[in-house]
């Protein structure tokens, strides 16, 4: 049986492919949400741009599902990336202070930004706007308050939590050995499965919500709740210390990775609402990012890791986070208008160019900045013992939609 002990070839690894990785599920968020029938902000008119109702259709349709699994990769990278820098000795006040330092100064900027342009106080009451300013909104089951002011911020209220349990859970899981990770992972994709029983046979189907299949409070207690998206995140640690170990399967690299993704969405585009939030395509998304790492990790050369694809990785977050203005503002500056093929295909561009110049633009004078004035602490001659270290920074994790909803 292979040592779980880490190899030092991982212990060196840094993990540019999987930065790289990270633009492209922000690019499935982006997709999503310039195909969406309802916009999440009021007054929810339509997004999607094309007037030939069967191509608007069939975008929407191809494009349905794409949120709900960039998402899902953006909280299983979180739990990978952070178990993967982690090192015991460094001060978890130290751990949250940085962690922090990559959402909040993003989040109140697009913040302030949507309050002044669509969703200020005439619009949004103190009792919808505050839970989301201090990213606790998505605790809330009113729609009102979890899908306020910025949409797509839900997902950072997610990291948050995962952010405050992840120096309680790394400690335990590092006890785990050999086989046992492989079991503890398929435990965490049986909580994933039972999070959307409860949600479909337990948690009231009615009244439907205005902009999903199914009710608001099946809507939030399946994808929007924090508590039910901790799984995800456990498993993305569980998996960084089966690729430390050295046990990550040889015949799962990157292209078979990539066709079970692809198999696993087409199953997520058929499967009842609730499944293709997470269940069917959690798999995929595992074996992804495990072989991704894995690839990083023995030095294969893929394209991921050129230059261009880690600058496009790391300004992803705020390329996800700013799409409630750049999709969902501006699209309701156009009305209910809907054009042509050449010109829909302009305006999804438009959004698209808005939305990059926005990530580059909070990278660069916003989260960078913050990083470096704030990120790091003086040293102490003494630190407490077994807790975390800070990831590679290019490897921080967006969350996401919406990571966006995804909304």
């Amino acid at each position: 049986m292979a040592s779980s002990t880490p190899s030092e070839a991982a212990k060196r690894a840094k993990l540019p492919s999987l930065t790289g990785l990270r633009f492209f599920a922000a690019l499935l968020v982006f997709f999503f949400h310039s195909s969406l029938s309802d916009s999440p902000i009021p007054p929810n008119a339509p997004i999607n741009p094309f007037a030939d109702a069967s191509i608007a259709d069939g975008y929407a349709t191809a494009f349905g599902k794409a949120g709900y699994l960039g998402v899902s990769f953006f909280f299983v990278l979180s739990g990978f990336v952070l178990a993967w820098a982690s090192r015991p000795g460094e001060r978890v006040t130290a751990f949250l202070r940085r962690r922090l330092l990559k959402i909040y100064p993003n989040h109140i900027v697009v913040f302030a930004a949507a309050m002044i342009l669509f969703a200020g106080a005439a619009v949004t009451s103190v009792a919808d706007w505050l839970p989301n300013l201090l990213l606790i909104h998505t605790w809330f089951p009113q729609a009102t308050v979890n899908l306020s002011v910025n949409p797509p911020s839900w997902s950072l209220g997610s990291e948050l939590l995962f952010y405050v349990l992840f120096p309680l859970l790394i400690v335990p899981i590092r006890r785990i050995r050999g086989a046992a990770l492989w079991v503890w992972s398929g435990l965490m994709v049986a909580g994933m499965v039972a999070v959307q029983l409860v949600s479909t046979y337990v948690v009231p189907d009615t009244p439907k919500s205005a902009i999903t299949p199914v009710s608001d409070l099946q809507f939030w207690f399946g994808y929007l709740l924090p508590l039910g998206r901790v799984f995800e995140f456990a498993l993305g640690i569980l998996l960084a210390r089966v690729v430390l170990a050295g046990l990550w399967p040889r015949r799962v690299g990157f292209g078979a990775a990539v066709a079970l993704t692809v198999l696993g969405y087409a199953a997520a585009l058929v499967a009842p609402f609730q499944y293709g939030f997470v269940v069917a395509t959690i798999v995929p998304v595992a074996a992804l990012i495990g072989a991704t790492a894995n690839a990083d990790v023995q030095g294969r050369t893929t394209f991921l890791r050129s230059r261009p694809m880690v600058w496009l990785g790391e300004v992803s977050f705020g390329f996800y986070l700013v799409q409630g203005v750049t999709i969902f503002y501006l699209r309701s500056l156009l009305g209910e208008a809907t054009y042509s093929v050449p010109v829909a295909l302009l305006v999804i561009a438009g959004f698209f160019c808005a939305s990059l110049l926005g990530g580059w633009l909070l990278f660069r004078f916003v989260e960078m900045p913050a990083m470096r004035r704030f990120g790091r602490s003086r040293p102490r001659p003494q630190q407490v013992p077994d807790v975390v270290a800070e990831p590679y920074e290019s490897q921080a994790p967006v969350p996401a939609t919406t990571g966006g909803r995804a909304r």
